[in-house]
């Protein structure tokens, strides 16, 4: 009897529709410092995820599941230097520029729960153009008399801040615990033998960088 092995075929994920969509920030993920190829070389750089929950659309994901709104990431170096990504769409999104002394330090975290409206468009991959993506285009505050509903997802923090929660890291896809074990601080971790989901690491000079102003 023959046991086949075959590359198989998998369901590629439904794409979120290109269009503006009111949306709440509740998730953001310090991925590290990583060293990455730049223009310049290669370049060590911290790094962030952040998340959006889109509350008026919703889709059941398992059969008997409640449905849950579809949600939207986006990576971003942490960044405020005049022409940083991050800062061009934090300015997008406030509806006014930083100051400079608005930009020496901005605790990030203050985006967490602040509502807005995101600009979603599709783009093809840069490897591989055969491949579609989904894009943040833009950021923008919600429109005057425009109304967003409350926060769904509960609010999700990941730092290396005070201790290191092997909880939170368990609970990502591989493909973000992979980033984060490049990372500078994941480095400098007392790994646990087995079952590091147990319990939490205290963490020494890993605090998360600032980017603490109002947002």
């Amino acid at each position: 009897m023959a046991i086949n092995a075959s590359a198989g075929s998998s369901t590629p994920r439904e794409l979120i529709p290109a269009g503006m969509y009111v949306a709440r920030c509740y998730k953001m993920v310090y991925l590290g410092m990583i060293e990455e190829e730049t223009q310049w070389g290669l370049k060590k750089m911290p790094k962030v995820i952040i998340t959006w929950e889109l509350p008026n659309e919703k889709k059941s994901f398992k059969e008997g599941e409640e449905p849950k709104p579809l949600v939207i990431s986006m990576e971003f170096t942490l960044s405020l230097a005049d022409k940083a990504k991050l800062r061009n769409y934090l300015n997008s999104w406030r509806g006014k520029p930083f100051t400079d002394a608005e930009a020496k330090k901005f605790d990030i975290t203050k985006l967490l729960g602040q509502p807005c409206l995101l600009n979603i468009t599709h783009n093809t991959g840069k490897k591989d153009p055969s491949k579609t993506y989904e894009f943040i285009a833009t950021i923008t505050p919600l429109m005057k008399g425009q109304e967003c509903p409350a926060q769904i997802n509960e609010t999700f923090e990941f730092n290396f801040e005070e201790a290191f929660s092997w909880e939170k890291f368990n609970s990502f896809p591989d493909f973000i615990k992979d980033k984060i074990k490049k990372s500078d601080e994941y480095g400098k971790l007392e790994v646990p033998a087995s079952n590091p989901a147990t319990g939490v690491v205290s963490t020494e000079n890993t605090a998360t960088p600032d980017i603490a102003v109002p947002f």
